[in-house]
Formats: structure tokens, C-alpha cells, sequence
């Protein structure tokens, strides 16, 4: 939903019952003020439990009833994910529930009563204040598709990190036992691993011949044809080593270890991958955003797990105040500011169209072409970075438009809105 302030505001009349919630992790504190903020019920607990929620349920329509109030609607502080279990809930019953901004709480406690005071109960009335004057925005509640892709891109950015971190203790591994395996071996593929696997040090390797090597690394599972330059070389490296040779019992045990869970983390990357993929090819933009240079199926799994269907917004800007790309600015009198982006949005949407923009800039014809204008124009020429955030906005306004208008991206029709490939022809 988007609505203007006036409109939140409108959205509570002398028959709205607002209530305000300090979430928590086993009890909440939630208070019923009117549409003027009066105090209709003063906090009470309600506890992270179906009774608990039951209860909450029942006093809405006790009050409803007792202060001849129709609708209702419910604000929250989101603490971590200890409100989603509460927003399902009254979903499910046909209940509003917006948040407010936590940093809009903290800095409106003091309206108040001049104290710096902060409990559970003095938060759940603030929160109702903030509601009533419309401060508040809507969450999206997401069900189907949107859910797995939330939840299976978060698992796959956990196991990403994981897998990172198991690389990094590999490298440390080889650095103290056998330094010169990564002049062989500078990343991890599947002889690298072979050679951890069955001759982590270099002593099992030194007076060995290229092909005895060849046969014992071909004997691991998924090693078809290990290279016989690389095995040269690894036995070269070896004879020279200044590697550690004390404590190899438990290193061999530590190594085994490490290259067993990174193979694991690999393949179960693979199995999230084609499961994620499976379910973007469900929804109604997957055939819109595969037409778009750049976009990977592993981006677009990423994109849509943050934005969600882009039905969702009913202008381009929705989507830049989502990741944080509007324009903010400090000016007072005769100071003008330089503006910058808010940075008040998704962070990982953020990241991501980031890391997309680098390499389409240079892959990509229609965008490579407005980074070129973007950054050699003779008013205001932008620095590379500056380009590429503009960029990325960009981006979120061609998605949205080709996902709302369900038509293929066209490189040609973008690149007409250049100004000087324009004057050119």
C-alpha cells in the first residue's frame, strides 16, 4: 500500500480503535487510545502465545464494542522477528497492522512527560500516538511464493557465509603446512580438493611420481581427469616446502574435516539453487527480467526474495525509497548541501543492484552507454560511483516497467532517452 501522510492520517476517524504494541520476545505490552490519543485502555500484557493472541483478539472486540468503534487498526515497533507471528495472526482475522519507525519512538518519548523514561508500557502508548497521526508505514505480509523465496534466499546467504568462512580457514590450513599450494591451486575447484583429501602434506608428496599422484587423486569421487601439469608442479612445490610438519595428526584430522563440510555446503547450495529457481519460474516477472542482459537467474532469486512482486508498487519511486536511493539534503539559508542517498531502505537490495550494476555497465550495451554519458557529459559530470548509484536506480525503474507493462527490456528504446546519441542521429 502507498499512502500520502494526509491519507494515513485520514485512515483514523472518531470510529478507529488505535492501538499501539511494544513488541518483545514472550510478552508484549500493547494501549488503546482514540483517534485523538486519549488513553481509551491502558497497557496491558499480551504473551507470545496462542492464548496470549486469543486474549489480544477478544479485547479488540470488547472495545470495538464498549467505545462504538468499527475499525481498528494496530501499530507496531518492529523488534526483530518477534512480530511476525502476532502480524500472521491478526492477518489471518482481517486486521490492520503498520509499524512505525523505531527511531521516530526514540525520539518522541520525551513529548510526553520530559523524562528520558523508557519501559514497555510508556512505548505501547507512544506507538499508539505515533499511529494517530499517521506516522506509520504498511508491511507486507508475505504469503506463497514471496515467503519461500524470502526464506530460501536468506538459507542461501547463511550458507554462503558459511561456506566463505570454511574457505578461509582452508587457506589458513595451507598457510601454516603447505604455503605453496596455493601457487598450484589458487582457488578451491575439484583436484585442489582431491589433493587435501588424500595428500594434505608435502611430504606425502615429494618422492612421488606424477602418475602414482594421478591414480590416487583419479579415485576420489567426482575426480575424473586431474591435470598432469598441475600435479608437476604440485610435487615441484613440495620438494620445497617450509611448510609446518608438527602436529599433522590432528591437522590431517582438521583438514579432512573442513574439505568434507565445504563439499557438503556446495552441494547443498546447488539443491537450494535449483529449488529457488524452480519457484521464480512461477511467478508472473521471471519471463519479463530474463530478458534483461545481466539478470541472472541468481540475482533475479535475490531481487524478487527483497522486493516481492512488482505489482506490489505503483510508482518506480516506492522501489528507490525501498532500497534506500532517494536524495536527501542538508541546506539551511545560504548553505546548499550536497546530496546523497537516504541509506534508509533494504541494505541488501542495496548491495545487490550494486554488485548487478558493476558488471552490466560493462556487459550491457544500454547501460554501458549511460554510464559513458553519465560520467563524460559537460554539466554535472558524475564520478564512476555516482553513475553507477544513479544506475542503479535506473535499473529498479526499467524492472518495474517492463514487470507492470509485461513487455521484453529494449536496449534500443533505452538508449534513445541518451541525450547525446540523440543529438548524433
Amino acid at each position: 500500500m502507498n499512502f500520502t501522510q494526509n491519507a494515513k492520517i485520514n485512515q483514523v476517524t472518531d470510529k478507529t480503535l488505535v492501538i499501539g504494541m511494544d513488541i518483545a520476545k514472550r510478552t508484549h505490552y500493547a494501549c488503546m487510545v482514540d483517534e485523538r490519543g486519549m488513553i481509551l485502555k491502558k497497557s496491558f500484557p499480551v504473551h507470545q502465545t496462542n492464548q496470549g493472541f486469543e486474549y489480544f483478539y477478544e479485547c479488540i472486540l470488547s472495545a470495538k464494542k464498549q467505545f462504538g468503534k468499527t475499525d481498528v487498526i494496530i501499530g507496531i515497533e518492529p523488534t526483530g522477528h518477534y512480530w511476525l507471528n502476532l502480524a500472521y495472526f491478526l492477518d489471518d482475522r482481517g486486521i490492520s497492522l503498520v509499524v512505525c519507525n523505531p527511531m521516530h519512538v526514540k525520539k518522541s518519548k520525551e513529548l510526553d512527560d520530559n523524562l528520558q523514561t523508557k519501559n514497555d508500557a510508556k512505548d505501547a502508548l507512544v506507538i499508539a500516538r505515533l499511529v494517530k497521526d499517521g506516522r506509520y508505514s504498511y508491511p507486507r505480509i508475505l504469503r506463497k511464493t514471496e515467503a519461500e523465496l524470502r526464506v530460501g534466499s536468506t538459507l542461501k546467504g547463511n550458507l554462503t557465509e558459511e561456506l566463505n568462512t570454511i574457505k578461509n580457514k582452508m587457506i589458513r590450513w595451507t598457510d601454516r603446512y603447505f604455503p605453496e599450494f596455493q601457487e598450484v591451486f589458487p582457488a578451491f575447484g575439484k583436484m585442489a580438493l582431491a589433493v587435501l583429501e588424500c595428500t594434505p602434506f608435502p611430504n606425502e608428496i615429494a618422492n612421488q611420481e606424477p602418475s602414482e599422484l594421478l591414480a590416487t587423486y583419479r579415485s576420489v569421487e567426482g575426480m575424473k581427469s586431474p591435470q598432469l601439469p598441475k600435479t608437476k608442479k604440485l610435487i615441484e612445490n613440495a620438494r620445497t616446502s617450509i611448510g609446518v610438519t608438527e602436529g599433522q595428526q590432528m591437522a590431517r584430522i582438521e583438514i579432512a574435516t573442513l574439505v568434507q563440510r565445504y563439499r557438503q555446503l556446495e552441494k547443498e547450495l546447488e539443491s537450494l539453487q535449483e529449488q529457488l529457481t524452480e519457484f521464480i519460474q512461477e511467478t508472473a516477472e521471471y519471463e519479463y527480467l530474463q530478458t534483461v542482459p545481466g539478470l541472472g537467474d541468481a540475482t533475479i532469486i535475490d531481487l524478487l526474495s527483497e522486493i516481492g512482486s512488482f505489482a506490489h508498487y505503483n510508482h518506480p519511486r516506492q522501489l528507490l525509497k525501498l532500497a534506500g536511493l532517494t536524495l536527501r539534503e542538508n541546506s539551511s539559508g545560504q548553505h546548499k548541501g550536497q546530496k546523497r542517498i537516504s541509506k534508509r531502505g533494504r541494505s541488501q537490495l542495496r548491495a545487490l543492484l550494486f554488485r548487478v550494476m558493476m558488471p552490466m555497465v560493462r556487459h550491457n550495451k544500454a547501460f554501458k552507454q549511460l554510464h559513458e554519458y553519465y560520467t563524460t557529459r559537460q554539466v554535472n559530470p558524475l564520478r564512476k560511483k555516482q553513475s553507477i548509484v544513479v544506475l542503479c536506480g535506473k535499473l529498479l525503474k526499467v524492472l518495474h516497467a517492463i514487470c507492470t507493462k509485461h513487455m521484453a527490456f529494449d536496449a534500443e528504446q533505452m538508449m534513445k532517452e541518451i541525450p547525446t546519441l540523440n543529438r548524433a542521429a
